[in-house]
């Protein structure tokens, strides 16, 4: 049984409890986009990304019966934070400590800056910057990493944060500030990358 493009997340969560697989498969393709992005940038890897999606849907298929509502989207995403953590312990223990918090890979999709250009050598500017930025962020502590992405690039709350990653909105502070004052710290040591941020709308932060 097909749904209609605009039901609603609280009707395709309902209709998926009820065993509906046509329902389920709808938010899947509403989220996939959100959730391998999350992934993505909390891996470092496609291929590692790529599992951890899977894994987050499958985590959430078995248990959307006991989800008793609210946000859907911040729910799937908080399965999708751990299901990378959990992707990233299985791959070091497989391969070691190896690189996968290196973002080389993750550069193809590279975080978006504020003032997309039409230009050519701006856009050429906006995606190594982009690039720069998406290797310093993969250097950070996962929690780190974590909390930045979730506020900074997916706009949650502080308050939401620590919700998503079970951690008090202090500690959900003090991440964001520590790792974006390593953000900030590599840029400044990369003079070039700075003043392309500030070109591109990124001011002083």
């Amino acid at each position: 049984m097909g749904t209609e493009p605009g039901t609603t997340d609280e009707e395709l969560v309902l209709l998926s409890r009820n065993g509906d697989l046509a329902a389920f498969n709808s938010l899947v393709d509403r989220y996939q986009g959100a959730v391998y992005g999350l992934c993505l940038r909390l891996v470092g890897r496609r291929e590692a990304a790529e599992d951890a999606t899977q894994e987050a849907f499958l985590s959430a298929y078995r248990a959307i019966p006991q989800f008793t509502g609210g946000n859907f989207r911040g729910w799937l995403l908080r399965i999708a934070a751990n299901e990378s953590k959990d992707e990233l312990r299985r791959r070091r223990r497989k391969d070691g400590a190896s690189s996968l918090d290196q973002a080389a890979e993750a550069a193809g999709t590279p975080i978006e800056v504020r003032d997309p250009a039409t230009d050519t050598a701006t856009a050429f500017e906006q995606r190594e910057l982009a690039g720069a930025l998406d290797r310093a962020l993969a250097d950070l502590p996962f929690e780190q990493r974590q909390a930045i992405v979730l506020a900074d690039l997916y706009d949650y709350h502080y308050e939401e944060v620590a919700e998503m990653t079970h951690a008090s909105i202090g500690t959900v502070k003090s991440r964001i500030h520590r790792g974006r004052e390593r953000l900030r710290g590599y840029l400044t040591s990369h003079p070039e990358l700075l003043a392309g941020y500030r070109r591109l709308g990124g001011g002083e932060e």
